[in-house]
């Protein structure tokens, strides 16, 4: 226990010197890392936002939305299924979340085909093939057709589980560290965003549903503001959202769907050098593109972003490569924010922001300061009761214990860890954690003492006795953190971060290093007891 060869002492000191070389940025500010050489790592340790800042924001899904838009692709759907039938229908509409209309042909044939209808448009929500979605009601000819329970839950589950992914990439994408992005209960998602300088940009990315059309401009007939409802039948009047109190009317059939893009990026148009939005489409999209411009050469094609026209370009020629442009007046930064919003897809549903919170960075300082206060006040406490207690070697396990902080510090910041008030205080916990080893060693090596044991068998003993209740005790307590860091969020999580951490580099010292450094200490010198007599 007592030997340690010389590649093994090599192995404890590059451990401590590569934990250390990454724990160096964090005593030094921003501006120093930048002029230090390149192979030197830069990255500090990540701060929460109760440490430095940011912004707190409580999203909701926008759940009437999702079963509205169900309801009205399946009346889509059902009035061409009915025609196709010749079963004639009166006043067909969409009331809430129910589809009513009166017949007097409905059989049971129909009905079925109706069933059929809602498990090839929603089997991929559901992961069904056999089972309706649909309650189709039949009151002497009142025909009224909702969807089930258990489908409404999971659309509405599916939905936001799509919006958490879509908003993480969207963050991403602005290249926000360390980003909290978690659900809650069923339809609501909270973001926190350490560190965020302008949380309007976030709002607006955020706010966007990002819904993504190509549709052909109806050129039968112009806006009439004073007769704004002669609309023909299967077009409709959108704002633009380039040009100021600008309306089209546009053609409701969509060509094309942002579903089938891949990528878009922002950049410069080489003749104009306006910011620009440059898109490509998959493989069935760019096919679905070269068909309709090949088509309708001459012809405008809306680009529509969430109901408004961001440009209506005249098709010059077919555009069978599944790239193409939108240039729509807007500035660098909003050419890059369009192109993050398509590349990271269309929301399923509006977000609706219910409470927004900033966090100044003042009260982080303060937060940090008092947690400084804390672990000094805590450190040096140790540090007097050890030396006081076990002499020397009470001077070994704070020598440790200094490494065993430099050690945590270095993992939080090569894993690029976030720090939170918790974790402070699991930083804290962990003070007291790394001298609790080698307590329990002491006390071992003193009762092997008082048992007439030599100085290096009672050293050596009392490591092999505290060796398992060491071993439980940290197991058991790692296990907790696991559980932590997998069952809870934000803060609480950032605990369990530290407290794993520490529980590591505290068994690392107490056998390693500390065990090295009385092993060097009892064969040089061979003293009787350093201070470990049967009257301690």
């Amino acid at each position: 226990m007592l030997y340690f060869s010389k590649t093994k002492v090599l192995l404890i000191f590059l451990a401590i010197f590569f934990a250390s070389f990454f724990a160096l940025p964090n005593i030094f500010n921003q501006n120093q890392l930048n002029s230090f050489p390149a192979f030197i790592p830069n990255q500090k340790v990540n701060l929460g936002l109760d440490l430095q800042g940011g912004s707190h924001l409580l999203l909701e899904v926008d759940t009437n939305e999702i079963i509205k838009e169900r309801i009205e692709t399946l009346s889509f759907d059902l009035r061409k299924l009915l025609k196709k039938n010749n079963i004639g229908t009166a006043n067909l509409r969409v009331l809430d979340d129910s589809i009513i209309f009166s017949t007097i042909d409905l059989s049971d044939s129909t009905v079925k085909e109706i069933e059929d209808l809602s498990i090839s448009n929603t089997q991929n929500i559901l992961q069904m093939s056999s089972t309706s979605n649909l309650i189709v009601k039949d009151d002497n000819g009142s025909i009224s057709i909702n969807f089930t329970d258990e489908f409404i839950k999971l659309s509405v589950s599916n939905a936001v589980n799509q919006s958490l992914e879509i908003v993480r990439r969207r963050i991403d994408e602005l290249g926000t560290k360390e980003p909290s992005i978690q659900r809650q209960g069923a339809s609501r998602i909270i973001i926190q965003l350490p560190g965020l300088d302008d949380p309007e940009r976030i709002k607006s990315l955020l706010g966007q549903t990002a819904k993504l059309t190509f549709q052909l401009v109806d050129q039968t007939t112009a806006f009439d503001p004073d007769n704004p409802k002669k609309i023909p039948i299967g077009s409709e009047v959108l704002e633009s959202d380039e040009i100021e109190g600008y309306k089209y009317i546009i053609k409701k059939r969509i060509m094309v769907g942002g579903e089938n893009l891949v990528d878009a990026q922002p950049g410069f148009d080489p003749q104009t050098n306006e910011p620009i939005v440059s898109f490509r489409f998959d493989r069935i999209g760019a096919k679905k593109f070269g068909k309709v411009t090949k088509d309708n050469v001459g012809k405008p094609f809306a680009i529509v972003l969430d109901d408004k026209v961001i440009s209506a370009p005249v098709i010059r020629e077919p555009i069978l490569g599944g790239a193409g442009q939108i240039s729509g007046g807007f500035d660098a930064e909003e050419a890059n924010d369009l192109a993050i919003l398509l590349r990271a897809g269309a929301l399923p549903a509006p977000l609706i922001i219910l409470e927004e919170r900033s966090v100044g960075p003042d009260l982080g300082a303060d937060s940090i300061a008092a947690g400084k206060y804390a672990a000094i006040i805590g450190f040096v406490a140790i540090i007097i009761f050890m030396i006081f207690i076990y002499r020397f070697f009470g001077l070994f396990a704070d020598i440790a214990l200094i490494i065993n902080l430099i050690m945590v510090l270095g993992v939080l910041s090569l894993l690029q860890a976030t720090l939170t008030l918790p974790g402070i205080a699991g930083i804290i916990l962990t003070i007291g954690m790394a001298v609790d080893a080698n307590v329990l060693i002491f006390e071992r090596v003193k009762e092997e003492i008082r048992n007439g044991s030599s100085m290096i068998n009672a050293v050596e003993n009392g490591y092999k006795r505290a060796l398992s209740t060491i071993l439980d005790a940290n197991i058991t307590t790692l296990i907790a953190a696991l559980i932590l860091f997998f069952m809870a969020s934000g803060p609480v999580r950032g605990f369990s971060i530290t407290l794993a951490i520490g529980i590591f580099t505290s068994v690392f010292t107490a056998f390693t290093f500390t065990r090295f450094l009385i092993s060097i200490y009892a064969r040089k010198l061979k003293p009787s007891n350093v201070g470990l007599s049967n009257e301690v």
